[in-house]
């Protein structure tokens, strides 16, 4: 099968968003082909270069969302018209959407008119070779101003001005950059069976053309919602700037929805959040992310294999009930993890289990989470006044700020290793990757209850409420006192983890879902193989599954078509 994998921001890019999952997933269907359509963030990030592809990877295509590349298309008379008919339409299903937060859904009228302008656009940049001068003209700007001051606009559009309108075109221009590009000719994306957007957003735009222009059915992985991400941002935007973008953001997705032959939530609370926005049950097909399980099963494991081990293991467990505990974080660090709460926390661990440590490791974030790290460390300070054991001896802050890869942590597995509980604090959360990996590592962990975090745990942790320290320090304490406890959630958390969010559960339900997917969409072009018989698509997949059928069967022919016929008439001499 040859799959268009769409992606924005990540995959095959060094260090992008989600590539790690796009990555393992290509690598673990090595029996189809992949053609990656990608799209860049950043300057940086098209510096950095591509991660090493596997072989089945056997074209990439790029471009950057961030600068529109110049098409040189003219738009004669005509077209113009035809732009001008198209945007407005656009822009007119965009005044008339339901303002966000509102009960209601954007109705039938407005889905169908927005779907119909953006596939008109498409065809105009189609046939003129590019939209990129036209997005951002004048027309385009009175197209949107007229739509705003028509009978029937939302009154959030009608108080609209002139900064707001020219705000709002440039976004539409950047989201609409996709239609300009030349990847819907018939050996670009028309030549794929499949094609699965890695994420909501810019990323399906693609798939909605391919979908539109030759059947490619298309499937859409969402392990955050990409609407959900834009009614969080731009809170600094006047309400007509937030309206209209919003309700962009909103016929984009229910488009998308409606188009898609699967969705693909991450967890359940991505999955309520893709229902909320409209998407059809029936359509819902929950994959949590594959994590790759082998860089933890030395500390998962962890298993005596002699006796001079067990007893090793012995007086080590014995040092753990009456020596100092570590709590261990890892993560990312901005405000977002809350480390505030969880140092305040781990003031009332150290008052009722002195000598506890707490290691904080991760790197940050930008500029924001270079402040917020400064932030914490100058908290940790005041908390936690350097201790020594005697007037003469250096003192030693209980709190340490580590980076991955630095002294005494090479790895996250020798991290969570002297981990004796592993703690998250966050007051958002997606889905927790490094709480994950704590279970991966047999390590009983305490979180709080934000996002897909009471999913995953599913009982074998502690969850406490956001932004409460008290909770948090009376769950860990009671951790700290308990070994044998800690041991059999420990223990649970890696069976759960290995049965849940291993690579191969994930390899193995996207397998299953293409093969579904490409089931259940009509024959798009006949493709005959060597004898004739007609082959949906490159490498079947029972090809793969050992027997007689794999060698191919030589077609039956009457016998009257084998041999040379006689004439029926005389030849004219």
């Amino acid at each position: 099968m040859r799959i268009g994998l769409l992606t924005e921001g990540g995959y095959p890019y060094v260090g992008g968003e989600g590539g790690v999952w796009c990555d393992r997933l290509v690598r673990g269907l090595d029996r189809h082909e992949f053609d990656v359509y990608a799209f860049s963030n950043g300057q940086a990030q098209e510096d950095a270069g591509w991660v090493e592809l596997p072989p089945q990877v056997a074209r990439v295509r790029t471009a950057p969302l961030w600068a529109a590349e110049e098409d040189g298309a003219v738009h004669g008379r005509r077209a113009r018209r035809r732009f001008t008919e198209h945007y407005g339409e656009l822009a007119a299903a965009l005044c008339t959407a339901a303002e966000p937060g509102a009960a209601e859904k954007p109705g039938v009228a407005e889905a169908d008119r927005f779907a119909n302008a953006l596939h008109g656009l498409a065809e105009l940049a189609r046939d003129e070779g590019g939209l990129v001068a036209a997005l951002r003209s004048e027309q385009a700007v009175r197209a949107l101003e007229q739509a705003c001051r028509a009978p029937g606009a939302r009154r959030t559009a009608r108080e609209a001005r002139v900064p707001d309108l020219l705000t709002v075109a440039g976004q539409l221009e950047r989201a609409l950059r996709p239609l300009s590009l030349d990847w819907y000719e018939e050996d670009g994306l028309g030549a794929v069976d499949l094609c699965h957007a890695a994420s909501g957003g810019a990323a399906a735009l693609p798939g909605l053309l391919a979908r539109h222009f030759f059947g490619v059915p298309l499937l859409v992985t969402e392990y955050g919602v990409r609407l959900r991400t834009h009614y969080l941002t731009r809170p600094d935007a006047s309400p007509a700037v937030r309206a209209l973008l919003a309700a962009f953001h909103g016929l984009l997705t229910a488009e998308t929805y409606r188009t898609a032959s699967y969705l693909v939530p991450g967890n359940a609370h991505a999955r309520r959040w893709q229902e909320r926005c409209g998407a059809d049950r029936a359509k819902l097909r929950t994959i949590y992310p594959g994590l790759d399980a082998a860089p933890f099963a030395r500390v998962g494991e962890d298993r005596p294999e002699d006796r001079e081990t067990r007893e090793k293991r012995d007086k080590r467990d014995k040092r753990e009930r009456t020596g100092p505990h570590t709590l261990v974080w890892i993560g990312r660090v901005e405000p977002a993890k809350d480390l505030v709460s969880l140092l305040h926390a781990f003031a009332e661990v150290r008052a009722a289990e002195p000598g506890t440590r707490l290691r904080i490791v991760g790197r940050t974030s930008g500029p924001e989470g270079e402040a917020y790290l400064g932030h914490c460390r100058a908290l940790a300070a005041q908390l936690f006044p350097d201790e020594a054991d005697g007037p003469h001896a250096v003192g030693q802050n209980p709190v340490s700020f580590e980076e991955l890869g630095g002294p005494g942590a090479e790895t996250t597995a020798d991290v969570h290793a002297g981990a004796t509980v592993t703690v998250l604090s966050s007051v958002v959360e997606g889905f927790p990757a490094g709480l994950v990996e704590a279970m991966f590592c047999a390590r009983a962990t305490v979180s709080t209850d934000v996002g897909a975090v009471v999913e995953v745990i599913g009982g074998t942790g502690l969850v406490v409420p956001p932004r409460n320290p008290r909770a948090l320090a009376e769950a860990c304490v009671s951790l700290l006192r308990d070994p044998e406890r800690r041991a059999r959630l420990g223990a649970a958390a890696r069976a759960r983890a290995l049965e849940l969010f291993s690579v191969e559960q994930n390899v193995a339900a996207f397998h299953g879902l293409y093969l579904e997917t490409v089931a259940r969409t009509p024959v798009r072009r006949l493709v005959l193989d060597g004898a004739g018989d007609m082959q949906p698509f490159a490498a079947p997949a029972e090809a793969h599954v050992p027997g007689h059928w794999t060698e191919p069967t030589p077609r039956a022919v009457p016998t009257w078509a084998v041999e040379t016929p006689e004439p029926v008439t005389e030849t004219v001499r």
